[in-house]
């Protein structure tokens, strides 16, 4: 078979992906269910109950109502359009393996907690039909780990979206030895209608941008703990040397300290001889104190009024 052949047939199946299922209704979930929609695709969120299925939505309309204020300010019916063409693809459900009975895709963004991601894909393996196709939107886990409980690791990939899915253009496309030719090419081919930049990693630790971003917050931070310079200096010297549109403590506190913290502990127990990867003594302390960053109201800085 001609490579052009090959290449026009991968673009052919690329194009089935019409149905998507969204597990998880959180902040990234949401956000890829409404990008998703957006761009024309059926999806479903699942949640666990009602309430989060509805609250789920209800972001989701918000969100949509700030883009459509946005990018129709002179036009409000055709805002109002997008709004309502874009709902109308979206539905949410928490009976998760009849949702996932029908579906092309399945994205999960649930907690990043190994042993509850293997008994969401045992679960759901058995009732999704064979060619439907399952990623992960997991930060810092080996996707072939995640997928290893499946019988479909030729079609099990990693989809690692960034926060605010609506704004950040990026998608990492995470291939793992056994992801198949033909699930990664309709992997890239869905992120590219999602209107992303879409870039291929191997299933290495954090990927490419948490690879890089991770061990410079906790280096930041091992600065702070030797009493180089205060946070807000590195914060600076960071913005105003480097170009850096935040410094390590600013992004900390956005990212979430139990965040950091839980991906460079997962990464220190799978890989002890690193140093990159030892969990900074402060950084603990904080996540212990409840003192989490912007979502706590305090981290590294205060942003209590």
């Amino acid at each position: 078979m001609s490579v052009l052949r090959v290449f026009t047939r991968n673009m052919a199946t690329a194009a089935k992906i019409n149905n998507v299922v969204v597990i998880g209704g959180g902040l990234m979930g949401s956000g890829i269910a409404q990008v998703a929609a957006a761009t024309g695709h059926n999806v479903t969120i699942v949640e666990m109950n009602d309430q989060l299925v509805g609250k789920a939505l209800g972001g989701i309309k918000k969100s949509l109502e700030r883009v459509a204020k946005k990018q129709f300010k002179d036009d409000a019916a055709k805002g109002q359009q997008y709004v309502d063409g874009t709902l109308s693809k979206l539905k949410g459900s928490t009976k998760l393996e009849e949702a996932v009975a029908s579906t092309d895709l399945v994205v999960e963004a649930i907690v990043e907690k190994m042993n509850i991601k293997h008994e969401l894909f045992s679960k759901i393996d058995a009732a999704a039909p064979a060619s439907t196709i399952f990623t992960s939107n997991t930060s810092s886990l080996s996707i072939a780990e995640i997928g290893a409980v499946t019988k479909r690791q030729d079609r099990f990939g990693g989809l690692h979206f960034f926060n605010p899915v609506p704004m950040m253009k990026l998608l990492e496309v995470i291939r793992t030895e056994k992801t198949s030719e033909e699930t990664y090419q309709q992997l890239m081919e869905f992120g590219k209608k999602l209107g992303k930049t879409c870039i291929t990693c191997k299933d290495t630790p954090g990927f490419v941008v948490n690879r890089l971003l991770v061990p410079y917050m906790a280096e930041a931070i091992r600065l702070l703990e030797r009493g180089d310079a205060s946070a807000r200096d590195i914060d600076i010297a960071m913005k105003l040397g480097a170009g850096y549109p935040m410094g390590p403590f600013e992004l900390s506190d956005y990212v979430g300290l139990d965040t950091t913290n839980n991906i460079i502990h997962g990464w220190h127990e799978k890989f002890p001889e690193n140093p990159l990867f030892n969990p900074p003594k402060m950084l603990e302390k904080l996540v212990s104190e409840g003192k989490l960053g912007v979502k706590s109201g305090e981290g590294f800085y205060s942003y209590k009024k």
